[in-house]
């Protein structure tokens, strides 16, 4: 078995076995100097290390890496997986010390997680749990997550609550869609100072390229499946959105609450380390 040490993470060449917990340089450090000081022995150190770069439980490899290449942990996906799974994932995530995130989870799932983590928060509009972490980051930037409906609201819940767990300040904008158009331009002050614009819409789709077209920032746009028989479960949006003629609109797919919010949250991250740049 052999591996290299770089700044800021190990990283196996070549591994075997199962498990691991989270490893960054800090955590490094101190499981040398508790083998230094001989609070643990060589064997334990080694058993904790060997189990990069993911842990296989069976019936899933846990990512732990992920929150080191990335800046947040893997995000659970429950549709198709029992509580009981979710709630082994959601325990193994826990080690990164970072925020857990689980999105589509129902009342079971959340109460299968409780049992072990009293402190985990349902989101029950955005049907998300999650555990914040150790040290939550400041919110910082501006990150608007703009529905055209109230019942796209689910959706855009999902993407506000993922940008806000990843650090971003959000501002919501909800039920401003184009058939009263002034709605929105009541708020344009928010839109226009917005570092990264979430839309999310059903029906037509319309809204993402009104917005696309008015604003100086990037726009990602959300199709929803809320809408009558013509809707066809959210093509509809999804094919106007993607078909728009504003320039800097991103679309994602249809209910996608997750991915919009992860992305925006993103773009709104290099936003801020590119000011704080420019600072110093």
């Amino acid at each position: 078995m052999s591996y290299y040490l770089n700044p800021h993470v190990i990283i196996y060449e070549k591994y075997s076995g199962k498990g691991f917990s989270a490893i960054n340089r800090k955590s490094v450090q101190e499981l040398l100097e508790s083998v230094r000081q001989g609070r643990i022995s060589v064997e334990e150190a080694s058993e904790r290390l060997k189990v990069l770069p993911y842990e296989d439980i069976g019936f899933a490899r846990v990512d732990h890496q992920r929150y080191l290449r990335r800046g947040f942990p893997e995000v659970i996906y429950c549709p198709g997986k029992t509580p009981a799974q979710v709630a082994a994932i959601f325990s193994r995530l826990t080690a990164s010390g970072g925020t857990v995130l689980a999105t589509r989870a129902g009342e079971e799932v959340f109460k299968t997680v409780k049992v072990e983590h009293p402190d985990v928060e349902y989101h029950r509009e955005a049907k998300a749990l999650f555990l914040r972490g150790e040290k939550e980051p400041k919110p910082y930037g501006s990150v608007v997550v703009a529905s055209a409906g109230t019942a796209d609201i689910p959706v855009a819940e999902e993407a506000a609550l993922t940008a806000e767990l990843i650090g971003s300040r959000v501002e919501r904008l909800y039920d401003v869609g184009v058939a009263g158009i002034h709605r929105l331009f009541d708020n344009w002050d928010k839109i226009s100072k917005a570092r990264v614009i979430v839309v999310v819409a059903g029906m037509e789709g319309a809204l993402a390229s009104v917005i696309g077209g008015l604003a100086a920032c990037p726009v990602i746009a959300v199709p929803t499946s809320v809408g009558y028989g013509a809707n066809l479960g959210g093509i509809a949006p999804l094919l106007t959105m993607l078909n728009s003629c504003a320039s800097g609109v991103a679309v994602v797919n249809i209910d996608n609450g997750y991915g919009a919010g992860y992305m925006a949250a993103l773009i709104n991250k290099t936003g801020e380390e590119k000011n704080e740049g420019e600072k110093n």
